[in-house]
């Protein structure tokens, strides 16, 4: 199962990790971290988890077909896929679909008091 982590920390954690990684030569499992909670849910809004859950295992498909599985408008998952390609969490095929690349998305984050 190809699983996306989802983490909220500090850029100059996320920078070491990918320093490691280059200098180690071997892949990575694949993380996208915000720096900060309220980045986390400006990106991923309630209509963009929807998006994705409709999207797992489902396979490359249109902008229309995405928006058709979920019964909205066009134009407003246009805006959606946009955001979560920008995000690194949707990827485009070579023919111009989009595609969900992963089975699972693991969230890892805790609020505390600051």
């Amino acid at each position: 199962m190809k699983t996306v982590t989802i983490d909220i920390r500090p850029l100059a954690d996320t920078l070491g990790d990918f320093t490691r990684t280059w200098k180690s030569g071997k892949p990575s499992a694949p993380r996208i971290s915000f720096a900060s909670p309220e980045l986390l849910f400006k990106v991923l809004s309630g209509k963009r988890w929807e998006l994705l859950n409709a999207m797992t295992g489902a396979g490359a498909m249109s902008i229309r077909e995405a928006a058709r599985r979920m019964e909205r408008d066009v134009k407003a998952v246009h805006g959606d896929v946009t955001a979560l390609l920008n995000a690194g969490l949707l990827s485009k095929t070579d023919d111009g679909m989009i595609v969900f690349p992963f089975d699972a998305i693991h969230v890892d984050f805790m609020l505390k008091a600051a």
